[in-house]
């Protein structure tokens, strides 16, 4: 089974495509779910977060507050260092196990990940899929979506690896920026050629 990385940028809408992907029967697999779910209450992880940074980390029902976890990581970048070495290693096993269905009959799968590059998950993968928009449209997309402060975003932008590097390192790049049927015919167009590449 080959996997196929998905990338790009905050705000460039992976998921959208992903789920194109999705509708021609693809088994894909997101990291930032994963992300979420193995810092879930009750999880070991959560536990290790709240020793580091106190109880202040957690909401009044005992999740993760996200939004006070990203403030502090942005603004130290030590934090941020440790917080990704506890991590990454639990993400990227978990990736790998849900990388593998069942009954599943296609020659390959989609790892979507918005630090493929970033991180060591692109040793997980064969090609590297880029999902591609101007930055300006990422901070209009990223502020609509997420109701955050344009430097917050420009913040985000920043520390993720820049638009042209990321665009270098695929094998394969969708523009996101024009009609939903365009990029429809582009998503079928690839899906085509890895079945061929793949199959």
């Amino acid at each position: 089974m080959s996997i196929i990385g998905l990338t790009g940028g905050i705000g460039s809408g992976k998921s959208t495509v992903a789920c194109q992907f999705g509708a021609l029967g693809v088994h894909w697999v997101d990291a930032d779910d994963v992300a979420r779910e193995v810092v879930e209450p009750g999880m070991p992880a959560l536990n290790a977060i709240a020793n580091h940074f106190g109880q202040d980390i957690l909401t009044d029902d005992g999740a993760l507050d996200r939004v006070r976890l990203r403030q502090i990581v942005f603004e130290q970048p030590d934090q941020r260092v440790w917080l990704e070495s506890l991590l990454h290693p639990i993400i990227r096993e978990e990736l790998i196990r849900r990388l593998q269905p069942t009954d599943y009959t296609l020659p390959y799968v989609l790892l979507v990940s918005p630090l493929l590059l970033e991180t060591d998950q692109h040793k997980l993968v064969e090609k590297v899929l880029v999902v591609d928009v101007p930055v300006d449209v990422q901070i209009e997309r990223t502020m609509a979506r997420d109701t955050n402060a344009r430097e917050q975003v420009e913040r985000i932008i920043a520390a993720q690896m820049p638009r042209e590097q990321r665009i270098s390192k695929a094998d394969a790049v969708i523009d996101n920026n024009q009609p939903k049927e365009n990029v429809a015919a582009e998503v079928r167009a690839l899906h085509e050629r890895f079945m061929v590449d793949f199959g």
